[in-house]
């Protein structure tokens, strides 16, 4: 799927946030600057989330009523800090998990993840690719 803009980005969350159910976890792969806070927006908008949604990149994880829980996990080392921090124990809590930087603790996370790569193609074009 190719974006124009930022919007177009969000409206094709929205959409997929609707194939989305409960213990679902996403791993969202692109380089800084891509749009995975973006696409998080469109997911929460997709899951009747109303709060705003920011980058947790100083708190890690972002709960969103039980919901939906965003997770930057750009700064971990290693899944063991995941554990430690209790970041693993939300992956069997019930709500849709989005997880940006999820190689740093590629150890700790669970068999089938659903994965979602953004590209960034021009300034506004974005490519993202589902498996």
């Amino acid at each position: 799927m190719i974006t124009e803009s930022a919007k177009e980005t969000i409206s094709f969350a929205r959409e997929y946030a609707k194939t989305l159910k409960k213990g679902d976890i996403v791993l969202l792969h692109g380089e800084m600057g891509a749009g995975k806070t973006v696409f998080v927006k469109g997911i929460a908008e997709g899951l009747g989330i109303e709060d705003e949604i920011t980058s947790p990149t100083y708190a890690y994880m972002n709960d969103y009523g039980g919901i939906l829980y965003h997770y930057d996990c750009y700064r971990l080392k290693s899944g063991a800090q995941a554990e430690a921090l209790g970041l693993t124990d939300y992956f069997y809590a019930g709500g849709v998990c989005v997880i940006e930087w999820s190689e740093n603790i590629c150890e700790v996370l669970p068999e089938n993840c659903k994965s979602v790569t953004i590209l960034k193609r021009s300034e506004t074009q974005r490519e993202i690719i589902i498996k």
